[in-house]
This record gives C-alpha cells, sequence and structure tokens, in this order.
C-alpha cells in the first residue's frame, strides 16, 4: 500500500512539473508575440505557470502554496526564460497564435488532473474538486491573456477549452468511483481532456457563440 502511494505521489508530483512546463511554455511564447521585455517575459511565463494552481491552493486554503514547496521550480522558470529569449533571438523565432495552443493544450489537460487530484485530496466533494480541476487548468491561461492585453482564449475563440476541463475533471471522479486506481484515473483524465482539446483545435470544433 505504501508502494501504491509513492507511486501516486511521484506520479502527481511529474505530471505538476510538466504542466508547469507547458503553461510556462505558452506563456513565453505569448511574451514574445507581444515583444515584452524580460521582465514582461517572466511575469507572463510566471502567471501562465503558476496562476491557476495558486488560486485552487487559495480556494482550498492550502499552505504553503505549491510553488513555495517546491521553490527550485522559481530558478528553473527562470533559467528557461533565460534560454528561450536567447534562443529566439538567436534564431530569429517568432511564435505564432497558433503555435501556443499545443502547449497550452497539453497544459490545460495536467493541470485540470493534478487539480482535480489535489481537491479531492482534501476531502472536497466532487463537484468542487472538477471545478478546482478546471481552475487550476484555466485560470494560469487567462491571467496570461490578460496581463498581455487579449481577452482570454478560454473566453474568446469559441472551441471547447474549460468544457474539457470539465469534461477530463468527471472522468477522474467516475474511474474512483468505478474503484480505478488513483493514477490511472489521473492518466485519463489527462488524456480526455488535453485530446478534446486536441481535437476542438484540429477540427475546429465551435461552441455556440452570443448572437447579436
Amino acid at each position: 500500500m505504501r508502494d501504491v502511494h509513492s507511486w501516486s505521489e511521484v506520479l502527481r508530483l511529474l505530471l505538476e512539473l510538466t504542466a508547469t512546463l507547458a503553461f510556462a511554455l505558452s506563456g513565453l511564447m505569448e511574451a514574445a508575440r507581444k515583444r515584452l521585455d524580460a521582465v514582461g517575459v517572466c511575469v507572463v511565463a510566471f502567471l501562465a505557470a503558476f496562476g491557476g494552481g495558486t488560486l485552487r491552493d487559495l480556494l482550498l486554503d492550502q499552505r504553503p502554496f505549491f510553488w513555495v514547496r517546491h521553490v527550485n521550480w522559481l530558478w528553473g522558470l527562470l533559467l528557461l526564460c533565460a534560454a528561450a529569449m536567447l534562443f529566439m533571438r538567436n534564431r530569429h523565432f517568432e511564435p505564432t497564435e497558433r503555435a501556443i495552443q499545443w502547449p497550452d493544450a497539453l497544459g490545460l489537460g495536467l493541470f485540470t488532473a493534478v487539480g482535480v487530484d489535489r481537491a479531492l485530496e482534501t476531502g472536497s466533494p466532487a463537484l468542487v474538486a472538477v471545478l478546482m480541476g478546471l481552475v487550476t487548468g484555466v485560470f494560469g491561461g487567462v491571467l496570461r491573456d490578460m496581463v498581455c492585453n487579449e481577452i482570454p482564449t478560454a473566453f474568446r475563440d469559441h472551441r471547447p477549452y474549460a468544457v474539457c476541463a470539465f469534461a477530463g475533471g468527471w472522468v477522474y471522479v467516475g474511474l474512483l468511483h468505478a474503484q480505478a486506481s488513483g493514477p490511472v484515473a489521473l492518466l485519463a483524465c489527462l488524456a480526455v481532456t488535453a485530446g478534446l482539446r486536441g481535437l476542438a483545435l484540429w477540427r475546429n470544433w465551435q461552441l455556440p457563440a452570443w448572437q447579436s
């Protein structure tokens, strides 16, 4: 039992680290697209990477915040920002909005799975846990876009985004109720959330929009 718990904790930590990296990359590319300076790049990458998890921890009254518990991630983020700026400048790399969508979709799936898992661990009801997964997956991108003076992608591109996180969260809850193991539920939530978002981008699925 202890080995299973240890494996679940390692998997959760790995998913959270990968999600942080994916959203940091999306923040970096958006900051580069807006031609921000070095401080702006670091701030936007930080908000994208840590914004959703910080709001989740605030709402669940979890202290210290997850990035405070893993302070080495902050150093890694600063190094990533410096390396990315040097690479993009030397290679004259111009990120497009479309290029940002793919690390964003991966980060959405990863953070949704971790958010639901963290919320259930605190004893939150299923609906609250799913909403915490949605907040964790979506809010970092919302902050990234707002700081870059954009209407958040989650609200404006009409392709399923938060809906994907909501669906993936319920897959996690459903599998746990079906007596599936925690790692299986985590990976299934990731696959469904990121897979739905990827399909929405590929097939250009549209949600109903407000018609004037």
